[in-house]
């Protein structure tokens, strides 16, 4: 019998985890000078911990599209203004 993907091991901790281990939360509150070396390590203070969208592109077809129409816009008063 095989393991079902979402059980296998291979890449369980580089994917986004909504909940940080204390020392992570230590670091996170460090970086933002919240905690100091003689504060207590029980009752930590909250720490916003959100996924990023940095790797997500824009689809450049959506650009595409705008741009020809803003150009046949362009073009449209002009053939009306030859015609009358």
């Amino acid at each position: 019998m095989s393991i079902d993907r979402s059980l296998k091991i291979k890449g369980a901790l580089s994917r986004h985890r909504n909940v940080l281990t204390r020392a992570e939360r230590i670091e996170k509150l460090k970086e933002e000078e919240r905690w100091s070396e003689g504060d207590s390590l029980l009752g930590l203070l909250k720490v916003a911990h959100r996924k990023s969208h940095a790797g997500r592109k824009e689809a450049p077809a959506k650009e595409a599209v705008t741009e020809e129409a803003a150009a046949a816009e362009a073009e449209t008063p002009k053939a009306e203004g030859k015609e009358s």
